[in-house]
């Protein structure tokens, strides 16, 4: 059996350009993600995968896939933790509802998932990746949820790499910076873009396909004796400082 790989929120984005990386480097990839009408037409194009239309933040849906993996796959290599929901607003503005909406998936789910899959990883020895972001490191307006929800995933992944580790499993996270995905394309005003430019000493965005490439480094045998660590792949936003005007500006 190939190694396998299991991605969540492996319907667009990140998730997929890391499941076609897994993919090219010969692995098994297990496609995990609620959304069915993005993730089932994505997976038929490729070969190799398992494609999976569950949710992380349903206990439930959680132990069924891995019981599914288990079955079907019998092993588990490496695990990424990526689906996520992105939901900015400010504090006064952002309900209980939304507040756990955020959280169920940003933090609820990597929790979840990881203890379903530790048991398959501790017979491979396998690693586990956490995807955080640059607004888990520092506080920016709107982001009271979900810098909220990744600044947790840091130190959930410092927990499973401090436990874990006797099993021989890696836990790291990669905390990316402003990248150019459909869904920030959509939301990001043409000031907004200007601003993040000016903040970034790469003065651009980053791309899914260089976020996959860490991810992958991560799950890799060349990062075999690198665990709790954090990885920021933001073209050397974190570097510079907080101080974005377009982005203090109350809507």
């Amino acid at each position: 059996m190939h190694s396998v790989a299991v991605v969540t929120g492996a319907a667009r984005g990140i998730g997929l350009a890391t499941t076609k990386l897994f993919l090219a480097e010969g692995r098994h990839v297990v496609m995990i993600d609620r959304d069915g009408d993005a993730l089932l037409p994505e997976a038929d194009a490729l070969k190799n995968v398992t494609p999976i239309v569950r949710d992380v933040s349903i206990p439930s849906d959680v132990d069924a896939m891995a019981a599914q993996v288990e079955t079907e796959l019998g092993r588990v290599d490496a695990l990424v933790n990526n689906a996520g929901v992105a939901d900015f607003g400010p504090i006064e503005d952002t309900t209980f509802e939304r507040w756990r909406t955020v959280m169920e998936t940003n933090l609820d789910g990597v929790f979840l998932m990881s203890q379903a899959f530790t048991p398959l990883l501790k017979q491979s020895k396998g690693a586990i990746v956490n995807i955080a972001s640059i607004s888990g490191l520092r506080a920016s307006t709107l982001r009271v949820a979900y810098g909220t929800s990744k600044a947790a995933v840091i130190h959930l992944t410092q927990q499973q790499a401090a436990e874990l580790g006797e099993y021989g499993i890696r836990a790291n996270c990669v905390a990316p910076g402003p990248v150019r995905t459909k869904l920030a394309m959509a939301v990001h005003t043409q000031d907004i873009i200007d601003a993040y430019h000016d903040a970034i000493p790469l003065n651009r965005y980053g791309s899914e396909d260089e976020i996959a490439h860490v991810i992958a480094f991560l799950c890799s045998d060349k990062a075999s004796y690198v665990t709790g660590q954090l990885i920021s792949s933001d073209g050397g936003f974190q570097s510079t400082g907080i101080g974005l005007p377009a982005l203090r500006t109350t809507p």
